[in-house]
């Protein structure tokens, strides 16, 4: 095993309950078998997981660093953030949380990545990221009707007898009503695509929101987003082009949905009003938001014997 210091950041937010005593013992456990040089730390409010990474880069100096997100798809995207950019850094996720989708890009399940011996051994590859003006994102960027309701889960949730698919159903209905389309402008590698827009996504990632799967072709390792642009659609069709869109399908309804390739791509509401941004299921607002392609690959960790899974095209 190489000479690294093992870091491990748990947010003790992350799914149904407080895991942290639990996974703190596992760590231990297996940081004894292999005699690994280890760190456990815990985040205290949003955010905290970046500073974090930061405080301890700058630390522990020109030493080799692996961090653990210990949580879902957002603990990671706080980790990546803080190690983006920094020499001596890779990251990889520990997934005790809820929503584990960018690590579907390894594995159909998460069990490899919970076998701590098999992480903690596990060779490092080299991916992409994506900047933007809203902040970081390492698997998925949306605007539009998804971030609507992913913004609208976290209100509902805060009440007891809604938790979960009663959430998001509610927050679906919620923004069904409002509306499904915007008017956007839309900039993909500086050719305009402006129109009336259900969402707009652009994916390093493959799949996100719980097991959706829009862009099965995404390679985050090509330095290319896959963009895809769902057109205006009324209650009549939206069930069709949704699910086709979930499912990857979105080249059997061309007519709804453009699909992309690119380094760069520009939106804002054309009425200059704020966007919902889902950035890997955080939330920001921007009335305007460029993201690219970072120049920086980032090092991430996947369990022994694990790699890339092929990218794939559906008819």
């Amino acid at each position: 095993m190489k000479e690294q210091k093992h870091i491990f950041i748990i947010n003790p937010a992350a799914g149904k309950r407080d895991g942290t005593n639990s996974a703190a013992a596992g760590i231990r456990a297996a940081a004894r078998r292999l005699g690994a040089d280890y760190e456990i730390l815990t985040t205290d409010y949003p955010r905290h997981a970046t500073e974090l990474v930061r405080k301890k880069a700058e630390e522990y100096g020109g030493k080799i660093l692996r961090f653990y997100a210990c949580g879902g798809d957002g603990t990671l995207n706080e980790v990546a953030a803080g190690a983006a950019g920094l020499e001596n850094v890779s990251v990889t996720s520990y997934p005790i949380g809820s929503g584990n989708d960018f690590i579907r890009l390894f594995a159909a399940d998460k069990s490899a990545f919970l076998d701590l011996e098999r992480l903690m051994q596990g060779e490092e590859l080299e991916l992409d990221s994506i900047r933007s003006d809203c902040g970081f994102c390492l698997n998925v960027f949306s605007i539009g009707l998804d971030a609507r309701i992913a913004e609208g889960m976290q209100k509902y949730k805060r009440i007891p007898a809604l938790q979960g698919t009663a959430a998001y159903n509610m927050s679906t209905v919620e923004n069904l009503i409002r509306g499904l389309h915007e008017p956007y402008g839309v900039e993909v590698d500086g050719q305009c695509f402006d129109g009336e827009y259900t969402l707009v996504l652009a994916g390093n990632g493959r799949y996100y929101g719980g097991g959706a799967n829009p862009v099965p072709e995404a390679d985050p390792t090509d330095g290319l987003l896959e963009v895809l642009l769902v057109t205006a659609v009324d209650l009549l069709t939206a069930a069709r082009v949704i699910g086709a869109y979930k499912e990857g399908r979105h080249r059997s309804l061309p007519q709804y949905i453009r699909h992309l390739r690119a380094r760069e791509v520009t939106v804002y509401h054309k009425k200059g009003k704020e966007m919902v941004v889902n950035l890997d299921g955080e939330i920001a607002r921007a009335a305007r938001t460029t993201l690219r392609v970072s120049e920086q690959k980032l090092r991430f960790a996947v369990p022994q014997g694990l790699a890339l899974l092929p990218s794939r095209i559906v008819k």
